[in-house]
């Protein structure tokens, strides 16, 4: 999706938009910008890959292209992932222009550029550490990871149907996520599940 700025700024030029992530690592890597900004979800390309992906192929293939992500997801799901890609900065569309042209700047210059409610969600979780599951949240994740409804879930663990929505609800609350994919994904980075 593209991104214009609300006000111009002299030392700073968009060169070209894309609209899949393959398409942001084809013309990176054909212009050569001095700074990439990369949403992670691309609006409407269907099995494409996303920010993430994209930027892990061009680190792999220019490792000295500084990429920032600019997009409207400030979870710790999200932001983790980028960084650990290879994104230089990640900031959020919603947030001042002024965190956008900071952190582009930083990344032109070798430096990291990240929005404030970025780093102090980051921060939050290294002073303040999210809770880890319990041996049964452990198993309502493993039921989900297989494909279980919550009924199924429930009278596989010999709980009622309440008690399992009120595991997801910990459980979501404690993984830092919102939905049942998002929570296998999280679980299964932070090695809380296995997938066979």
């Amino acid at each position: 999706m593209p991104f214009h700025p609300p006000e111009r700024q002299p030392d700073l030029d968009v060169i070209a938009e894309a609209g899949s992530g393959e398409e942001a690592v084809r013309l990176a890597l054909e212009l050569a910008p001095d700074v990439v900004l990369m949403d992670l979800r691309f609006a409407g390309t269907g099995a494409g890959i996303d920010g993430v992906e994209a930027i892990r192929r061009l680190t792999a293939k220019a490792p000295g292209m500084p990429v920032v992500m600019l997009t409207s997801y400030s979870g710790r799901a999200d932001v983790v992932p980028a960084l650990e890609a290879g994104a230089r900065g990640y900031v959020l569309k919603a947030g001042p222009p002024e965190d956008l042209f900071r952190a582009v700047r930083s990344a032109a210059e070798g430096g990291l550029g990240l929005a404030a409610e970025v780093v102090g969600d980051l921060v939050g979780q290294v002073v303040s550490p999210a809770p880890e599951l319990t041996e049964r949240e452990r198993e309502v994740v493993r039921s989900m990871a297989d494909g279980h409804s919550n009924r199924a879930i429930a009278d596989a663990l010999y709980l009622g149907e309440a008690t399992v929505k009120t595991h997801l609800v910990r459980i979501y609350r404690k993984l830092g996520v919102d939905n049942r994919a998002a929570a296998v994904a999280e679980a299964v980075r932070r090695g809380l599940l296995e997938l066979t």
